[in-house]
């Protein structure tokens, strides 16, 4: 007679009656099935569960080549191109200095896109670089899934996107407001987005595809004016190359400002893994996925660079790198006027809304993909997609930190220090990755690869990881960085969150059942929307 499976709705277990044998749910021990697959030369094991079991239940694969695209379009252009400019400017010293971080910012990003190709294309389900690092590294068993799921849900949120949208809002509206009532507008947009994601998931892509449609259109709008500017056809403009003699004079002699520079200017592009983390969802999604990112990234990189080019054409280096965070509202005032200005900061806020929303959609797949592996408390509640077929419980889990981020960190030194944080564990996360997919090259070479990067890209993409693990130990000058905190901390801070998975891992793995006198095994449970979740059992040692 078959065991009886057990059916988990939002945490309340019931028994169901016996069902065929595929449906029967078998537990596993904790320290067995290690072997599985592991000798297997064909095939590569990740997570606790099988590829049909991960793509169970949701919404399934609805998005095609456009969506797909589109997200990966929303996630990198927020409201980077539209203010990081001028900072990177004042780093450099030199619109020529400038372009190059760029254009290295773009190649890196490029590079990692492959990367991540090859590891999606060989492993097409949801959860990016959770799926990558427990295809990685086997032993100790559960340790990079713990290890990822604190720094994901503990660093996962969306709160700087919500912080743009507000402060552009109340900029165009040409109001002065204290600090609460703006913090109000940036909650309501968190609250708005996780609602649409959760409740009306299909009208959710469309607002979605439509916000990333009018994103391409305002930079075309940018490029398009750049070179009207520099054939001369704006008369309060009269020399609009002079940011392009001796391009390279005034440039930065000292490693930290390039490094503080090449960090802003990868913070632009980050978003090109945006589809790994919701391949479940996706039609064909090897084909998809090959087709999607590199047209993403290509036009996104593409379009930035002639972005620069229009920033520089219509001002000069002094006056890009003192426009502060309005460098795009500065360039629209030069050419156009103030009202330009105004409209173009309503363009820049719901940009950066449209970012929310793509962040939010894929990181509530990410935490769901968490949830699935047991490792989380209450993992039947986070991985359920009740009640249309959404991540509902993945979307409040990244809500929590991403309202929390909004409401009760003050804005300024603490509120960076915190973003800054965020930064380096995924530095570290993207590195082991790389690395991960070096061992399997060697380890497994006859997996099957429908795509396959060069190693010289991936090699240079490590490089490129290993400079963001090692340059914000570098001493900036006048050895402060962009805090009040020694600008050494952030990492170190970021390092210990990863600690802190380790360990927990230790705590739930070994520790407390060393004291209870009892081992852990793995049941799989079916929630009633069809998601398969893995459990933790205990199992009391005689």
């Amino acid at each position: 007679m078959a065991s009886p499976k057990i059916d988990v709705h939002l945490g309340t277990l019931k028994m169901i009656g016996e069902k065929t044998q595929d449906s029967v749910i078998q537990p596993t021990p904790i320290d067995e099935g290690e072997e599985l697959n592991e000798k297997d030369d064909l095939s590569i094991k990740a997570g606790e569960l099988t590829l049909r079991e991960d793509t169970a239940g949701g919404m399934g694969r609805h998005l095609g080549v456009f969506s797909t695209t589109f997200l990966i379009i929303g996630r990198i252009i927020g409201s980077g191109i539209f203010s990081t400019p001028s900072s990177i400017t004042s780093s450099t010293g030199s619109v020529g200095a400038a372009m190059f971080m760029w254009l290295l910012g773009f190649a890196i990003s490029l590079a990692g896109l492959f990367v991540w190709l090859e590891w999606g294309c060989m492993l097409p389900r949801s959860g990016g670089e959770k799926v990558y690092l427990e295809a990685s590294y086997r032993k100790p068993r559960h340790l990079t899934t713990i290890v990822f799921a604190v720094q994901s849900v503990m660093l996962g949120f969306s709160a700087t996107g919500c912080i743009t949208f507000a402060s552009n809002i109340v900029f165009a509206a040409g109001r002065s407001v204290d600090s609460h009532t703006s913090k109000g507008i940036a909650a309501a947009a968190m609250i708005a987005v996780s609602l649409m994601h959760g409740l009306t998931p299909n009208i959710g892509v469309r607002v979605m595809n439509m916000i990333g449609v009018c994103k391409i259109v305002i930079l075309l709008f940018i490029v398009v004016t750049g070179w009207v500017v520099l054939g001369g056809g704006i008369k309060s403009i009269p020399d609009p190359h002079s940011s392009f003699r001796s391009a390279f004079k005034g440039s930065a002699t000292t490693g930290n400002s390039y490094a503080t520079a090449l960090f802003k200017v990868l913070s632009s592009f980050a978003g090109w893994s945006n589809a790994a983390y919701i391949l479940n969802e996706v039609k064909n999604p090897v084909r998809t996925l090959k087709i999607a990112g590199p047209l993403a990234v290509t036009s996104c990189g593409l379009l930035y660079i002639l972005c620069n080019v229009s920033y520089y054409a219509a001002a000069t280096p002094a006056e890009v790198s003192k426009s502060g965070v309005t460098v795009a509202s500065f360039f629209m005032k030069k050419v156009f006027g103030d009202t330009a200005a105004r409209v173009l900061a309503v363009f820049v806020a719901f940009s950066a809304l449209g970012n929310v929303m793509t962040v939010t959609f894929a990181h509530a797949r990410v935490n769901q993909e968490i949830a699935k592996e047991g490792v989380l408390p209450f993992g039947a509640f986070w991985a359920s997609t009740w009640p249309f077929g959404a991540p509902t419980g993945g979307i409040f889990l990244h809500f929590i930190p991403s309202i929390i981020m909004i409401t009760a960190i003050p804005t300024g030194d603490a509120y960076n220090f915190i973003i800054d944080v965020e930064g380096y564990p995924r530095a570290v996360v993207f590195f082991a990755v790389c690395v991960g997919l070096f061992l399997l090259r060697w380890k497994k070479p006859y997996v099957e690869r429908p795509f396959r990067v060069w190693l010289p890209v991936a090699g240079f993409f490590l490089v490129g990881q290993c400079f963001l693990l090692v340059a914000p130990f570098l001493r900036p000058k006048g050895g402060k960085g962009d805090t009040s905190q020694p600008y050494w901390s952030y990492p170190l801070v970021g390092i210990g969150v990863m600690l802190f998975g380790v360990f927990y891992y230790a705590l739930l793995v070994h520790i407390l059942p060393g004291i209870g006198n009892y081992s852990l095994r793995h049941e799989k449970v079916v929630l009633s929307d069809g998601t398969y979740v893995t459990k933790f059992v205990k199992n009391k040692e005689e």
